[in-house]
């Protein structure tokens, strides 16, 4: 089976005949082939989409929501189906490929209701019989450049709130998880959304994406990925004065007080360390510890860590998947062996595994540090895989100056029962996401998604504030006086 781009409501081969094979991690074997664009192909998509934008954005906003609405009825009734691709292409296991598309179904259905909304403000002028007002404008073509650990939820986050706001979009998916997009995309077109206001487009980055950046009727640029990436995607798109939104890496901490309920951090930490792999930007990484529960801590999580099943996501009954391509596994286990160079203790893990049944696929033993100096290099940079890295506090103030230390700011976590540390906790943790007594993933769609510093350029994906990258501000006055009125200098 080969993958060809969704253009202008048809499928489409485009220009060049290069397609690359998309692989199940699991076991290695060629799911099927997706085609390798260009920029004609990219040209193409938004020649489709800047004539569909002007019919689109007089299309009211009630009735654009209902096309997402369908989308989402479509989404819930093929449930089963999305998640089992979804874990093949990607590897996750079967219970989050499930959580992951229903992210997606309640996103339709939440943008949708913006359709009746996308309130504006009226205010008072400060002259006579003069009436002042903003609105919410659309902005034309836009541009999504998605990852491949979450292949429709974040695609989700931006598409819906795009089109809802009355834009038209070009979609580059991730080239090792194409599939989802390709579904998506026949739900699209199922559901009736006219030719040319979505556009899927496959290739890499450096073709595919760098021709979005550059087109000059690209007005907006929504990117989730590495903060490598990221700033290349800003320094480009600050070139064409773009509007560029990042949503990038995370090193995220779990802080675990004295006081704290350890069977339900254990848990916590465990689900945010090795769900999908580790491979979350919200995936906990770190785990800042008071010193005098540390030991029992460790004993813990070690128990707790025995009976995590690693396999091939469809099966049920595993726990943890494997991660997306021997790239990934090689980047892992080099910076666990960095861990051992720098003086941290090994108390589990650190091996790649190909035992039987494993044979094939990219698998990494579930991993745990301990005594890792907060500014290590294990520490600080982003790992991407199921590596904890425990380091020992002897207060909620030192536990928080650790926590803000490294160079993202996606998602923190605090265990405590103490209610005045919690408040300390999430007024002066220095990230975009806090949770108290709940681990630093799982976050709801219905709030805004993003972070501080490495982690974003100020913008949010989901909730409301998603529609703030897709709109512009558009102030309106109406002077019924009959006057010519010059605002400040007739007040006086």
């Amino acid at each position: 089976m080969k993958l060809n781009n969704y253009i202008n409501g048809s499928w489409q081969e485009g220009g060049g005949a290069d397609y690359t094979a998309v692989v199940n991690p699991a076991n290695g074997e060629t799911l099927c082939e997706v085609k390798l664009s260009g920029k004609s192909d990219v040209d193409e998509a938004v020649k489709a989409a800047k004539r569909a934008q002007k019919e689109w954005a007089l299309v009211p906003a009630p009735k654009r929501a209902d096309y997402l609405y369908e989308i989402g009825r479509l989404m819930k009734e093929r449930k089963e189906h999305l998640a089992q691709v979804l874990t093949k292409e990607m590897g996750k296991v079967i219970e989050e490929g499930r959580g992951e598309v229903q992210e997606g179904i309640d996103m339709a259905f939440y943008m949708a209701g913006e359709g009746r909304r996308l309130f504006g403000e009226t205010v008072p002028s400060e002259l006579q019989d003069k009436f002042a007002m903003s609105v919410r404008a659309p902005i034309g073509v836009v541009g999504l450049i998605t990852p491949w650990n979450f292949p429709v939820a974040i695609a989700t986050w931006k598409s819906f709130p795009a089109i809802v706001a009355g834009n038209t979009f070009i979609w580059k998916p991730a080239t090792e998880t194409p599939m989802m997009a390709y579904e998506m995309a026949k739900i699209f077109d199922e559901v009736g959304l006219p030719p040319g206001v979505a556009n899927v487009v496959f290739g890499s980055g450096g073709e595919v994406g760098t021709a979005m950046i550059e087109h000059p009727d690209i007005r907006v640029i929504s990117f989730t990925g590495s903060t490598e990436t990221g700033r290349r995607v800003a320094e480009l798109g600050g070139r064409h004065l773009k509007k560029v939104s990042l949503e990038m890496g995370g090193k995220n901490a779990v802080i675990v007080m004295d006081d704290a309920d350890l069977d339900l951090a254990v848990e916590g930490i465990l689900w945010s360390a090795f769900g999908t792999a580790g491979q979350r930007c919200t995936a906990c990484s770190r785990v800042i510890v008071h010193r005098d529960v540390k030991k029992e801590l460790e004993q813990r999580l070690l128990e707790q860590m025995k009976g995590l099943t690693i396999g091939d996501g469809l099966d049920e009954s595993v726990r943890v998947g494997p991660v997306v391509n021997a790239p990934a596994l090689e980047k892992i286990h080099s910076y666990v062996e960095i861990g051992k160079q720098e003086g941290a203790k090994l108390l589990a893990g650190g091996r790649i595994l190909e035992d039987d049944g494993l044979k094939g696929g990219y698998y990494y033993e579930p991993t745990l540090f301990t005594d890792v100096k907060w500014d290590s290099r294990i520490a600080q940079e982003e790992i991407f895989g199921p590596v904890i890295s425990l380091i020992e506090v002897g207060s909620l103030d030192e536990a928080i100056e650790v926590n803000n230390s490294v160079t993202y700011g996606l998602s923190s976590s605090i265990f405590t029962r103490d209610v005045n540390q919690a408040f300390r906790a999430q007024r002066d943790l220095d990230t975009g996401i806090v949770y108290v007594n709940a681990g630093t993933t799982g976050a709801e769609i219905h709030l805004p998604f993003g972070g501080t510093k490495g982690t974003g350029n100020g913008h949010r994906d989901s909730g409301v504030a998603a529609l703030d990258v897709f709109t512009e501000w558009k102030s309106i006055y109406v002077d019924y006086s009959g006057k010519l009125q010059r605002a400040q200098i007739d007040t006086e």
